[in-house]
């Protein structure tokens, strides 16, 4: 199935010279949605995968419908101060700046084989900060899951020696 037919591109969002990717006409598309998470489980069915782990929001929406068709969990990473207990925190850089995401403490425990899923690879540096919280929890990034990756901006080049998935390229 060609999943960018799904894809809208939308220019000039959110700001100007930026051409937008948009899952949403994907998501809205119930056979490619289907598809799309499949073939994530088929690469995570390789890996042996005990957790999927995934950044606000979109993370989610990719890695909930995989975790359930895995049989195992799903840990959000989310903003600082989004969740509810005890967190570790990572920071990272963004266009205009620093943010930080966060994760449970106990969300991951020492040895669990995590895949890490995302809708979008572009700087790599939200994935990047999400392998440090999985790590530092003694977690083993198993894999990397994308349904895009914008192979322009270099992302993957953040995460070399991580074995990575993504499902289209612009």
């Amino acid at each position: 199935m060609d999943l960018k037919q799904y894809i809208t591109i939308v220019p000039d969002w959110p700001k100007e010279g930026i051409l937008f990717k948009d899952i949403t006409t994907l998501m809205d598309h119930g056979e490619a949605y289907h598809y799309a998470t499949d073939q994530i489980v088929e690469y995570a069915n390789e890996k042996q995968i005990d957790l999927v782990v995934g950044p606000e929001a979109r993370g989610f929406i990719i890695g909930c419908p995989v975790a359930y068709a895995l049989g195992v969990g799903f840990a959000p990473v989310r903003k600082e101060g989004k969740l509810p207990r005890e967190t570790i925190k990572a920071n990272y850089g963004k266009e205009y700046g620093k943010d930080a995401l966060t994760i449970h403490k106990d969300a991951i425990k020492p040895g669990q084989r995590v895949l890490i899923t995302d809708d979008l690879l572009a700087t790599g540096g939200t994935i990047e900060a999400t392998i440090e919280l999985v790590e530092r929890l003694g977690g083993i990034v198993a894999g990397i899951a994308f349904l895009i990756e914008l192979s322009y901006l270099n992302g993957r080049e953040k995460l070399d020696g991580y074995d990575i998935l993504s499902l289209m390229s612009f």
